[in-house]
């Protein structure tokens, strides 16, 4: 069982960010702008629960209910509810998975347990940093979540990038850029990113 491992670690972090970041959100600021080209906080949103069931389910042989990429879809009730639901069932399928599993199965196919527990958090932590800064919220992607974060993202992200145009093209580092901002330029995101 991963449950005190660094994996699962990770991984919590990321939800817990993304929960503290999701509960936040102002009432009235939901159809606000984001990061995401075209997509409002309650489209990242959606699109962050969808990916997450999707990483919970890959391991049993499940879907998620609905496509990621059309997030306009679905959330017609409480977000906070419907999040939580999906982030407690990925974790409770990690938790399950043995120390050192090499084929984890996940949306992106089979991949050793240190990575798919920090794909999964990878996609967590960058919505909720979308949502964050769309919503004018001071709650910033740690260092620490960074840095658990970026073996993943250097394994995967640029076949991601290339194959499937997942992420947009990598931005200039910013001078002086710690973990956290050297992760979102990678990604494609502007770290100073304001609405």
């Amino acid at each position: 069982m991963i449950a005190n491992t660094r994996e699962f670690e990770v991984l919590t972090g990321a939800h817990d960010y993304l929960r503290e970041v999701v509960a936040a959100v102002p009432a009235g600021a939901w159809g606000a702008a984001t990061p995401c080209s075209e997509w409002t906080v309650r489209q990242v949103l959606n699109h962050a629960r969808i990916d997450q069931q999707g990483y919970g389910l890959a391991i049993t042989g499940g879907r998620p209910d609905s496509d990621p990429f059309h997030p306009e879809d679905a959330l017609a009730g409480d977000p906070s509810a419907e999040l939580d639901e999906a982030l407690r069932a990925v974790a409770e399928a990690y938790a399950g998975l043995p120390a050192g599993a090499e084929a984890v199965p996940t949306p992106l196919g089979p991949l050793p347990l240190s990575l798919a527990a920090a794909a999964a958090a990878m996609d967590a932590a960058v919505h909720a940093w979308d949502i964050a800064v769309a919503t004018g919220r001071e709650l910033p992607l740690t260092e620490e979540l960074a840095e658990g974060i970026w073996p993943v993202a250097e394994h995967l992200v640029d076949h991601l990038r290339d194959a499937y145009q997942v992420f947009a093209p990598a931005r200039p580092l910013p001078e002086g850029a710690g973990r956290a901002e050297a992760l979102l330029a990678f990604l494609g995101r502007d770290p100073h990113w304001k609405p």
